[in-house]
């Protein structure tokens, strides 16, 4: 809790990164009439908890604007996107449904396997869906493509089937993708999302 006069006047939240323990800020809130005290709360907060990193999403302005201020070697690996616009992709003989107890789902490497599946030719080759671990109303999109079925635009297809069941389940989609991790970015935007910030993470100077 940061406060100024006995009165809660925001937050800060830390996480682990590095150690089990909790090193990293990831959360700083200061009611905007108060935010002209930012940086003096953050001074403060800094003494209380001395978090080792400061990690922020770069569409947060207050918090980045700390991030500046308060910490060096800043970097970014990750890259945030959001929905843009409505697509209308097909892969002929394709069809998006979702995933069924006696579906032969092909090994997965990175994602989990999803609630929807991409069928063609009586084979399942993606599958995909959203998490729920964002704040309301945001989703995290997820998918991942047979080997032997990438780069073929399937990923896409799913995407734009995905982040319909997205909205008609009341949530507003969103992904992330490692910033070199090129397919993956190009994927999210043949299926209509774009850039809308990035991940950063910074040690705080001492």
């Amino acid at each position: 809790m940061l406060k100024l006069d006995d009165r809660g006047v925001g937050y800060g939240s830390i996480k682990g990164r590095e150690i089990p323990d909790r090193d990293t800020l990831f959360e700083f809130f200061v009611i905007p009439p108060f935010r002209k005290h930012a940086s003096d709360l953050f001074r403060e907060f800094l003494n209380a908890a001395r978090p080792q990193f400061i990690e922020c999403q770069s569409n947060d302005r207050l918090l980045t604007a700390i991030l500046f201020e308060f910490a060096h070697n800043i970097s970014a690996d990750t890259v945030l996107f959001e929905d843009h616009c409505v697509t209308n992709l097909a892969i002929p003989g394709a069809i998006v449904r979702r995933k069924r107890d006696a579906d032969a789902i092909f090994p997965h490497g990175v994602e989990p396997v999803g609630e929807y599946v991409v069928e063609l030719n009586s084979e399942i080759v993606a599958t995909g869906g959203f998490m729920l671990h964002y704040n309301h109303p945001f989703a995290d999109l997820y998918m991942e493509v047979r080997e032997d079925h990438r780069r073929r635009g399937i990923a896409s297809f799913l995407l734009q089937e995905v982040k319909r069941e997205c909205y008609l389940a009341g949530r507003v989609p969103a992904a992330r993708t490692g910033i070199n991790n090129l397919g993956s970015r190009g994927a999210l935007t043949k299926a209509g999302l774009r850039v809308a910030g990035f991940m950063l993470t910074g040690e705080v100077r001492s």
